[in-house]
């Protein structure tokens, strides 16, 4: 197997398992974020205006760090720029 080939192969195997957790562990903290925002409002339902706010702050934050993730796995795997580092 040639560099270029084993190169492919570790980069979309780095892709897949980066993929995998760039949607596992925002899903984790959406749900954590989610349960303590839950809780919040159990316990001060007056703050509602405030805890609600922080939380789709706190959201879209969250998944905005997987989108990171998609692009640049989309990076990796369609525009290697190692790729051409080994192919010099």
């Amino acid at each position: 197997m040639t560099a270029t080939g084993l190169l492919v192969i570790v980069s979309t195997a780095a892709a897949l398992i980066a993929m995998a957790l760039s949607v596992m562990l925002p899903a984790v903290a959406m749900g954590r974020a989610i349960t303590q925002a839950l809780d919040a409002l159990a316990r001060q339902p007056e703050s509602e205006r405030a805890i609600t706010r922080t939380l789709f702050i706190g959201l879209a934050m969250i998944e905005s760090l997987a989108i990171y993730v998609l692009v640049i796995v989309l990076i990796v795997l369609f525009r290697n720029p190692l790729l051409e580092f080994v192919l010099k």
